[in-house]
């Protein structure tokens, strides 16, 4: 006997219903699905894309042609350096990105809200406020370079009209995908389509650069090269690059089946896609020196079209899903008992006018990019640096559930303050305000700062504590 009609329509419609808003809530046992290789699927994904390609080029360098002539901009490294500078700045990136997802994915709670038991309640509202706005920028930057992308591969170059009509259907992409949530996109976006097609791209470019012949010892940009800053620097770029995630790692991995999974497949995962795509955008830039091409130029070069960038295009979306998805959760950390359909909406509408302004005002895959990443490091590498010391060393995961949500306290200074040393310590150091520091980079040293201090001032913290407690008990 057939159901009637109604019922058949409405268990067609329970079949499309949207996945539930997790929203800052601990996701049950039974929603944490991703194993090992789910993550590794994951972070290889967002380990890759364009921005990446173009970051790499700057181990080599690129040159800008000015009114005064050309100027080459980069680290001046050859194509065999860049390769071990981006192994060693990869895994570490990669290890710390891991780090800072493990008592997030333990609690299963969004980053934001992982550090309420670290910054208290209260004191993550700030990185919270950060976060928003630096995942807006960087959504903002995914939808231009995609559409400047679907440019070159229409036009064969930059048309101001193609990318303007390219942006806001990817920005509608990009919220179909977000509304759909992580388990979806990984599972049924990533692993059966996408990131299938990346490894294919990824696989083609380097064939054609291994067909061509790029010279592994040649130096292009050998006036942008001083050795050993050159290569401290340029290990601070590659380094920075994975760190960059870690304000949203846990956003994903608390979905993850054990820690062990989320440590494994992020680490693993990361490292290796974020080596490839810095290697490849590297080797690039070598070839498109002696052509006069940015990047994407060169591989036209390779006798491939633009396949290989059609393909890394379609994966590009899950960059900027990531962001927006991410501003939603964050911005529930602020308004836990709002909806998160309207907080992903609100974040793809601004992140496509971000966009559609960086093209009005003539930015492409350079401009204000490294100066936008080197901001969020700042900000965001010595929190790391008191995230981890303060979850693996100091605490070592045991942190009570209700640390995340009730039970917090409402601002713990010890860690506020060492944040802030570290990122005094970051933007002094980029900014050489500190004549006597050597040029080494402000990632290390400013978590190392940070993480040290933390050390110190929680256990002074803890000490004041208990010192009060005796004497209110006294009296």
């Amino acid at each position: 006997m057939c159901a009637p009609p109604i019922r058949r329509g409405m268990a067609r419609a329970s079949r499309f219903r949207r996945p539930p808003e997790w929203g800052v809530d601990p996701v049950p046992p039974a929603a944490r699905q991703l194993r090992a290789i789910d993550l590794f699927v994951l972070w290889s994904s967002l380990g890759v894309g364009l921005l990446v390609l173009a970051a790499g080029t700057l181990l080599i360098g690129f040159r800008i042609d000015t009114e005064t002539g050309p100027v080459f901009v980069g680290f001046g490294l050859t194509l065999w350096e860049s390769i071990w500078i981006s192994i060693a700045g990869s895994v570490v990136g990669s290890l710390m990105l891991a780090g800072a997802a493990h008592h997030g994915s333990r609690a299963g709670v969004p980053t934001m809200v992982s550090l309420r038991p670290v910054l208290g309640r209260i004191g993550s509202y700030a990185p919270t406020a950060l976060n928003v706005f630096q995942l807006l920028g960087w959504a903002a930057f995914e939808l231009l370079v995609m559409g400047i992308a679907s440019s070159v591969i229409l036009t064969g170059g930059v048309d101001p009209f193609v990318v303007a009509v390219f942006v806001p259907v990817f920005g509608g992409v990009v919220l179909a995908l977000a509304l759909g949530g992580p388990l979806a996109v990984v599972r049924q976006w990533l692993k059966k389509f996408a990131i299938w097609l990346v490894y294919l791209s990824t696989a083609l470019i380097a064939i054609g650069l291994a067909v061509r012949g790029v010279d592994l010892g040649a130096r292009p940009v050998s006036s942008a090269f001083a050795p050993p800053w050159s290569y401290l620097l340029a290990l601070d770029l590659v380094i920075v690059m994975p760190i960059s995630w870690w304000p949203l790692v846990a956003d994903y991995n608390r979905f993850a089946r054990r820690a062990r999974d989320s440590a494994i497949g992020t680490t693993v995962g990361y490292a290796a896609a974020n080596t490839a795509f810095y290697v490849l955008g590297a080797a690039l830039a070598v070839l498109g020196l002696m052509w006069g091409l940015d990047f994407l130029g060169a591989i036209g070069l390779l006798g491939l079209g633009f396949l290989p960038v059609f393909f890394i295009l379609i994966d590009e979306t899950d960059n900027a899903f990531a962001n927006v998805y991410s501003t939603a959760v964050s911005m529930q950390n602020l308004a836990p008992k709002r909806r998160q359909f309207w907080f992903l909406v609100a974040a793809t509408v601004i992140a496509t006018a971000g966009a559609l302004s960086l093209l009005w005002l003539g930015q492409g895959l350079g401009g204000h990019y490294e100066l936008f990443l080197i901001a969020i490091g700042g900000m965001f590498v010595p929190l790391l640096g008191v995230v981890i010391t303060d979850a693996l060393l100091l605490r070592r995961g045991s942190y009570r559930q209700e640390e995340f949500v009730d039970a917090a306290p409402r601002v713990r200074w010890s860690s506020v303050l060492s944040w802030a040393c570290g990122a005094i310590l970051y933007f002094s150091v980029y900014l050489q305000l500190i004549p006597w520091f050597p040029p080494v980079g402000a990632t290390l040293p400013s978590f190392a700062l940070a993480a040290g201090l933390h050390v110190v001032f929680a256990k002074a913290e803890t000490a004041w504590t208990r010192r009060a407690a005796l004497s209110r008990g006294a009296t």
